[in-house]
């Protein structure tokens, strides 16, 4: 029998950056890039018989989330700009 320790769904929250929102978003899209790279590495790990299938879809399933995340972020902040573009003055 394989034991696996448990890990916590609650999400790590990181270090505030302290530079500015450009910072924010340089790590953000770190974070999104480290996804799918972690994510086709275990899909190519399952691919050459060393990897797991189940490591390969829960890091196809992490990657999936980050950048549905993203893709949500982008349309709220788009939608934002257009309405403050729309204002008159």
């Amino acid at each position: 029998m394989r034991v696996v320790p448990l890990e916590s769904d609650v999400p790590k929250v990181a270090a505030p950056a302290h530079q500015g929102d450009a910072n924010a978003f340089t790590a953000a899209l770190g974070t999104i890039a480290t996804a799918l790279g972690r994510a086709d590495s275990a899909e190519n790990a399952y691919a050459a018989g060393t990897g797991t299938l189940q490591d390969a879809v829960l890091e196809r399933a992490r990657a999936d989330i980050a950048l549905a995340i993203a893709a949500a972020a982008a349309q709220r902040a788009a939608t934002a700009m257009q309405s403050i573009l729309n204002l008159q003055i």
